[in-house]
This record gives structure tokens, C-alpha cells and sequence, in this order.
């Protein structure tokens, strides 16, 4: 076995409007995968309510039965006071760690604990996390673990929570945990660009966006895949991908993973990783096993080694090798 230590790996929360059917079937597989930690929740639209808070409590029961670790998380961008109080309705619940999408969420957290006990929680990673100060200033909350923004590099990481001297809070040294495998999430916006392209308002979007299962990819004039809208999001059309990354993963201090779902093949994403990063399997085959998978786009791991995010820096080593 390797001397580096194993990883955890979380998945992270669905960002796409599945039908309801299809969300359940999904999560059964993941209730049978090697991930110890699953995120759920709606993120991006509070329009995509088909999954209430109670069906995701009943979800999240329903993995804890099966062994799953689960966090609930809020949105990344709130703008009403539905929301707000949504936000509110999962923090105050106590059954499950949450994650803080944003500084709603925060906020919410802080007034939960009062002058008691502070509760632990995750900080997501559109959380503005960019220093150690910053990670410090949240520790005092409860966090446990960290999220890093995704553009944020691997060696960056390590300066903020190195291993070796963590930030610590009141539940102990707060985790990294790194984003290492999906459409990076690139910005939230008030307008619904999915909405827009097909000239409809925000309002009476007619729920396009169940219409694309891992979001509408855009292309360059070109020909070449650019963008995805998903909602009010816009993601990369490239897969962010650390499967090649372990070794800079563990000199960063991360201590988990977090995958984030995709419509087809997600289950051996999932044990593709944990080969990899928990039981020395080759990443030069775990990477070409990937290209033969159904993947809505293309691996790529720039922002992760200083790079412009679409390249392929130590994927193209590994696959080389």
C-alpha cells in the first residue's frame, strides 16, 4: 500500500433538475458506492421544487441507514425572502451537518447557536475563501470543513490550511476538502440564462431546464465546446478532473474529494477515484478507462496547477506515462 493516506470522498450536490424517479434511482446507486459523504439539496433554483426539504430529510435518512455521512446543503445564490427562509428551515434542523452555500447561510448558522455551542458545518465553495484570514474568521462558527473555491490552485490550498497547522475551530482542525471531479461551476447570475435561450421570462420558464440532463451546452463559433448553462448557473462544458493529482492532492492537506454528479457512468467516476486515490491503482489506466465513459465533456485540471482551467497538465503526464 501507499504511504499516502486515504482519501474521503464526498458526492457533491445534484446541480441539474432530474425527474424525480430518475434523482431516487441515482441515489440508490451512490448508497451502494465507495463515497462515505453525500451533499444534498437543491443549490441553484429555488423554482426546482419537486423535492421538497422533507423528501430531501427522507433521502438523507434513507442513506444514513445505508452508512452515508450526509451534509444538507443551501443555495449559492439567494435573492428573495422564500428563500431566506428556506435557508433558515435547513439550518435549523438537527439531524444533519449543513453546508453553507452562501453568506445567507452564514448568517443563519451564527444566530442558530447563539451563545451555545456552535454547530459544525461545511464551508461550500462559493463561500469567498481565499486566505487564511478569511478561514480563520469562519472557524470560530463551527466550520469543519472547507471547501475550497474552485480556481483556487493546489499548492494555494495548502498555504491556507496546510496540513501540518490547520485552522482549527471549535469542533478541531477544519478539513479540506477539494473539488476534483465535474463541470466547473464558474458563476451564479439573478437572470435564468437557460430561460433566455429559449426567450422565455424567469418566471414562466416552463422548467427548460429538465429538458438537459447534465445542463445546455454551449460552442464556440467554432465548433468547440465553451460553456453550460444550468439555470441561473454557468458551468465549464470541460470535466475539472484531479484523478492524476493525487500526489498533489495529498501535499495540498486535502483529506477528501468531492465528485460532482454527472448524468451517465457516475458510479465508476466514483470507484475509478477510490481505486486511485485509496487503493494504488494505476491513474494512468483509471484515466484512459475514463475516456471510454459516457461523460458529458472532456477531463481537463488547469485551475488545480496554475493554469488557465481548460488545459490538461498532469492528465495529459499520466495518460502519456
Amino acid at each position: 500500500m501507499s504511504a499516502i493516506r486515504p482519501f474521503g470522498i464526498t458526492v457533491g450536490p445534484l446541480l441539474y433538475w432530474w425527474p424525480r424517479a430518475q434523482t431516487m434511482e441515482f441515489y440508490a446507486a451512490v448508497a451502494e458506492g465507495a463515497a462515505d459523504t453525500v451533499v444534498l439539496g437543491e443549490l441553484v433554483c429555488s423554482r426546482r421544487h419537486e423535492f421538497k426539504l422533507d423528501d430531501w430529510l427522507a433521502l438523507a435518512r434513507d442513506l444514513r441507514s445505508a452508512g452515508k455521512n450526509v451534509v444538507l446543503g443551501t443555495q449559492a445564490l439567494v435573492m428573495a425572502e422564500a428563500e431566506t427562509r428556506s435557508v433558515r428551515r435547513i439550518v435549523e434542523q438537527d439531524e444533519f451537518a449543513v453546508e453553507a452555500g452562501d453568506a445567507t447561510a452564514l448568517a443563519a448558522l451564527a444566530r442558530s447557536h447563539g451563545a451555545g455551542t456552535p454547530r459544525p458545518f461545511v464551508i461550500g465553495p462559493h463561500v469567498n475563501v481565499y486566505s487564511r484570514a478569511a478561514l480563520a474568521e469562519l472557524a470560530p462558527l463551527g466550520a469543519m470543513r472547507w471547501v475550497p473555491p474552485l480556481e483556487l490552485a493546489l499548492d494555494a490550498v495548502r498555504l491556507i490550511n496546510p496540513p501540518d497547522a490547520r485552522v482549527a475551530g471549535p469542533a478541531g482542525p477544519i478539513e479540506t476538502e477539494v473539488f476534483a471531479f465535474g463541470r466547473m461551476p464558474l458563476a451564479f447570475s439573478a437572470r435564468c440564462f437557460t430561460a433566455r435561450h429559449y426567450r422565455l421570462k424567469k418566471d414562466e420558464c416552463e422548467y427548460r431546464c429538465r429538458d438537459d440532463a447534465d445542463g445546455l451546452r454551449l460552442d464556440t463559433a467554432e465548433g468547440e465546446p465553451f460553456l453550460v448553462l444550468n439555470g441561473i448557473q454557468t458551468q465549464s462544458a470541460a470535466l475539472h478532473c484531479l484523478l492524476g493529482s493525487r500526489a498533489a492532492l495529498a501535499a495540498a492537506g486535502a483529506q477528501r474529494v468531492r465528485l460532482s454528479p454527472c448524468s451517465a457512468d457516475f458510479a465508476r467516476v466514483v470507484q475509478l477515484f477510490d481505486d486511485v486515490l485509496n487503493h494504488d491503482a494505476a491513474s494512468g489506466a483509471a484515466l484512459a478507462e475514463l475516456a471510454t465513459l459516457r461523460l458529458p465533456g472532456a477531463p481537463v485540471d488547469g485551475f488545480a496547477h496554475r493554469r488557465p482551467g481548460l488545459e490538461a497538465v498532469e492528465l495529459s503526464k499520466e495518460v502519456v506515462s
